[in-house]
């Protein structure tokens, strides 16, 4: 497939090295141009643009992935869509809940798949956590317990994920939109959301922290914490199931060497039977993501992590700051 990547920055630069076999860049477009060249380089073809508009609907182009800033996500979504180009979109689509309304009823009107980068659902211990979920050995679950952090570098608060009119929000929408999809994909829908965001280091107006209680209609709970003052990085994920837990651990690279723990209770209780299960090397979700974006093409399938998912997600992410706003005096 020919794609158009828009957005030529890290993410745009992960994308483009995510490309399944057989793939290739047809278009790079950003606004500075430099970053345009600076990935048509990279992968020694297409070429470069300034105008989204031009990228989306260049009749070389099969498809589109938008790695932009998030306030410019759902509007190169919409004009991909109109273009009837199939979309990766990277997470969360859009900085609110009408904006991902308004690109599902274009999508639909239009017929075209959108996906939308949720890349940790294809990190390998993810997968497999999937895989004994659904064998049974797990049982009921009960409840998730998860937290996911990085510290920031100097300047963080200065770049765009900083400024609201641009990021749409601080930790909660960035790395919390992750954890939100995730504890969804096991327990299914949240009918009870409590929680706050704050800012407690980083000079900015947009959160560092944020902190989540949801639960399901069953009662089942997710306990989510995510953080941009957590000075190691840190990826913990655990699901507890009436039978076993699962606890995946790190994302390779800074996050440490990916691992899945499977404790499987004993009839008798006590210490459980233990498997760990490493996924060293480099992080193959990007590709892995891409690889399943292009099935959903062929296969003419809705994306198993699509505009839906991300409107649940971001629902919820709009619930907590607005629980989070100070009263005004």
């Amino acid at each position: 497939m020919n794609y158009a990547i828009v957005g030529c920055g890290l993410i745009g630069k992960k994308r483009l090295a995510g490309l399944p076999a057989g793939s290739r860049l047809a278009v790079a477009c950003d606004t500075d141009l430099s970053r345009t060249e600076q990935l048509v380089a990279l992968a020694k073809t297409g070429r470069a643009v300034a105008d989204f508009k031009r990228a989306v609907a260049d009749p070389q182009v099969d498809a589109v992935i938008v790695a932009t800033i998030n306030a410019a996500l759902a509007e190169v979504s919409s004009a991909a869509i109109r273009a009837g180009k199939p979309v990766l979109v990277e997470k969360p689509a859009g900085i609110s809940v009408n904006q991902i309304d308004r690109l599902i009823a274009l999508a639909r009107e239009n017929a075209v798949p959108v996906r939308v980068g949720f890349n940790h659902r294809h990190h390998p211990a993810f997968l497999k956590a999937r895989e004994i979920f659904q064998s049974g050995l797990m049982g009921e679950l009960m409840f998730v317990r998860a937290r996911y952090g990085h510290g920031g570098r100097v300047g963080y608060d200065k770049e765009w994920r900083a400024d609201p009119k641009l990021s749409g929000g601080g930790e909660l929408i960035d790395q919390g939109i992750h954890l939100i999809d995730l504890a969804r994909w096991f327990l299914g829908d949240f009918k009870k959301v409590n929680g706050h965001a704050a800012t407690y280091f980083w000079d900015m107006p947009v959160d560092d922290n944020a902190f989540l209680d949801l639960r399901t209609a069953k009662g089942q709970t997710a306990w989510l914490h995510v953080s941009c003052t957590e000075w190691k990085n840190l990826f913990s994920f655990e699901i507890y199931g009436r039978h076993a837990k699962l606890h995946i651990k790190g994302l390779g690279g800074s996050y440490g060497v990916e691992k899945l723990f499977h404790h499987q209770m004993k009839p008798e209780m006590g210490v459980p039977d233990t498997r760990v299960y490493e996924f060293p090397g480099p992080d193959e979700s990007w590709r892995a993501e891409t690889c399943a974006f292009e099935q959903d093409i062929q296969l003419r399938r809705n994306p198993d992590a699509g505009l839906l998912e991300a409107r649940a997600a971001l629902q919820i992410v709009e619930a907590v700051y607005q629980k989070s706003r100070k009263p005004s005096l």
